[in-house]
């Protein structure tokens, strides 16, 4: 394919984006950067796992989400007296006729929101995180695989303590970005209250886009064009949570237990493609890796005993990455 066939079916796809994200806004007052990441997770077929407290729009933004493309969504409510079979599904026995049939857990969608997923028990986290990997699950005999698109959205609530069970970080890792949900800002809670408590009902959304819309421009995403010279700005970029003072980042000795793994370079590739496709460009720049690194590494970089005492956090320490490895 020539560059200006590229060029044009970029302009085509990314347009089709830029409305997804227009017609999600009409219900949804800010957070336009977890809407990007959601769609840079649809077109790079990463998960995602957001963090944040809750009321900040995460059920509203995926179901919305699902809406605009007409695809399929399913929500599962998180709890610890879960069971592998409550989000994968089972087989159930027919006493009449002596038999057993396939009943499918809510994990058959196309946009499924895994809502506070450090509430379920580790064999339902288990369950549903090979089930991301994999893209398949077996039930009984039969392997049944997922229908594309298929994105995960975890959720998980940082200020509960009581009755939660951590990811562990190699399950963790398994998602391609973690997404830090803010407040919003006074006039966007203003026009949140306004939109709200008004008594008018929320507008309807209408669809966009198809699941085949989406599945082309991922098609053309992978087209993106990296110079070498941004593919080694990638590799230093996750090198330097390894070894912060080899790629000249001083100031993070001893600060760092254990840095992203090659994973990481491959998901921050991806996702830097994902960004210049939304940008627009056939091309990824510098600035696309900066803006996704925090994203991608902040949940693959363990910080020391001795980081934590003096109140670093893990962003704190990719921005110091960030700010130190040369940009080509």
């Amino acid at each position: 394919m020539t560059a200006p066939q590229i060029d044009e079916q970029i302009a085509q796809y990314s347009q089709t984006c830029t409305k997804l994200i227009d017609e999600v806004g009409r219900v949804l007052v800010g957070q336009e950067a977890m809407v990007s990441r959601l769609l840079i997770g649809m077109l790079t077929g990463g998960h995602i796992l957001l963090e944040g407290v809750p009321g900040l729009a995460k059920t509203l933004t995926v179901s919305s989400l699902a809406k605009a493309i007409h695809t399929g969504f399913s929500r599962i409510q998180f709890t610890p007296d879960m069971l592998p079979a409550d989000v994968i599904g089972t087989e159930v026995f027919n006493p009449k006729e002596a038999t057993y049939s396939i009943k499918q857990g809510p994990i058959f969608s196309n946009l499924i929101l895994a809502d506070e997923i450090n509430r379920a028990p580790a064999k339902v986290q288990a369950a549903l995180l090979e089930a991301m990997q994999e893209r398949q699950v077996t039930i009984g005999t039969e392997t049944f695989r997922f229908d594309d698109p298929f994105l995960v959205m975890a959720t998980q609530n940082p200020i509960d303590q009581e009755g939660t069970y951590p990811l562990p970080e190699a399950q963790v890792d398994r998602f391609m970005l973690k997404v830090m949900v803010d407040y919003p800002t006074r006039d966007e809670e203003r026009k949140v209250v306004d939109r709200m408590a008004g008594g008018k009902p929320m507008p309807e959304i209408s669809a966009i886009a198809t699941p085949e819309d989406i599945m082309g421009a991922r098609g053309v995403v992978e087209k993106i064009w990296c110079d070498d010279k941004v593919r080694d700005y990638v590799v230093d970029v996750v090198r330097a949570t390894r070894n912060p003072a080899e790629l000249g980042v001083r100031g993070l000795e001893g600060m760092i237990e254990t840095g992203a793994s090659p994973r990481g370079s491959l998901n921050l590739m991806k996702a830097s493609k994902a960004h210049a496709f939304l940008q627009g460009r056939n091309y990824i720049t510098p600035h696309d890796v900066k803006s996704l690194a925090p994203d991608v590494l902040r949940h693959r970089v363990m910080l020391s005993y001795e980081a934590e005492a003096e109140g670093k956090t893990v962003d704190d320490c990719i921005r110091q990455i960030l700010d130190n490895v040369p940009v080509p």
